[in-house]
């Protein structure tokens, strides 16, 4: 999508993360691994953790009600609620119906929309095209997970995730701001899976000789290759798109996955690493919450300033990938 019939904004924000911390530390104690490694490779400290009572969608209905509350609007002005999830409270109904019953926003429809890591840019990139056509005004996009739920806490690669929510609330805007443009992907080769999480699903339906099954599991040197090729790509095709310069940008505010592979990317792409946001170091990958998480975090801060060209990008599981721009109002 290069250009939308109605302009396009973010007028609130809002995140939540759980009150558990696991740090580095105490994964040493329980798993083999290394505090100091994970720190200078992966760039994560601590990593919040749900408690056995908290579903996604209770993170999810938190960060959306601080998302409306900042965008000065109340739960009946919403329109539609997209949550972007890949660790839902059921396998029906959706997390969305669940957090417009919490949020009491009668007035809203709601779905989920699941591409992993790459969750929220896609769901903000859906959100677009419902306003700019006219058919909502304001929708609340939603990224959630609860990793903690998915992880088998006896294997190394429990140190990458931890649990979040970020939510934004996105309405009409006039011609001078907005999202400029998107660029969504979807890269499918040999080793597709490099990251899944392979039970639970029609292929293979749990039972009681396989619920190991219902863990993630992950080729952390796939994900890099993946990434690193990924996301320049897109990046780079969105400047494109918008006539801007890698100069242009003021912020970037990507998906977390890992300090090297945005140290990487910046490097590729030619963008100074102190215009690249990160929030790895607190929350580790929150996969669909960590753009919404890091956005509210940098929009609450006075960071983002009227007018600044901010890049969104992500990468996920499939895999899918993307970048937008926007010129923030």
């Amino acid at each position: 999508m290069k250009q939308l019939i109605r302009n396009v904004k973010i007028i609130g924000t809002g995140s939540y993360v759980p009150d558990k911390i696991y740090t580095n530390d105490y994964l040493e104690k329980i798993i083999s691994t290394d505090s100091l490694w994970i720190y200078n490779n992966i760039g994560i400290k601590e990593r919040r953790i749900a408690e056995k009572n908290q579903a996604t969608s209770d993170l999810a209905a938190i960060a959306g009600q601080r998302a409306i509350e900042n965008a000065g609007i109340t739960s009946k002005d919403i329109d539609l609620i997209i949550v972007a999830t890949c660790t839902p409270d059921r396998k029906a109904p959706s997390t969305a119906a669940f957090v417009q019953h919490k949020l009491d926003a009668e007035n809203a429809a709601a779905f989920d929309l699941n591409a992993v890591c790459s969750g929220f840019l896609y769901g903000m990139s859906v959100a677009s095209q419902y306003i700019a056509s006219g058919v909502y005004n304001n929708v609340l996009v939603i990224g959630a997970d609860t990793f903690s739920k998915i992880t088998d806490w006896t294997r190394r690669d429990a140190v990458f995730f931890g649990d979040g929510a970020g939510a934004a609330v996105m309405t009409s805007a006039n011609i001078t701001e907005g999202f400029l443009a998107y660029r969504l992907y979807t890269y499918t080769k040999e080793d597709m899976l490099g990251f899944t999480i392979p039970g639970g699903g029609s292929e293979i339906p749990l039972n009681e000789n396989n619920l190991k099954e219902q863990y993630f599991e992950m080729n952390g040197k796939s994900v890099y290759e993946t990434a690193t090729m990924a996301l320049p790509k897109a990046i780079n095709q969105v400047l494109l798109d918008t006539g801007l310069s890698i100069n242009d940008i003021d912020i970037m505010i990507p998906h977390q996955p890992s300090i090297r592979i945005l140290q990487k990317t910046a490097e590729i792409i030619g963008l100074p690493f102190n215009k690249v946001m990160t929030n790895m170091d607190k929350y580790a990958n929150t996969s669909g919450g960590t753009i919404p998480i890091l956005l509210d975090e940098v929009h609450r801060s006075g960071k983002l300033q009227k007018g600044n060209i901010v890049l969104f990008a992500a990468v996920g599981s499939g895999w899918t990938y993307g970048a937008s721009i926007i010129k923030w109002g």
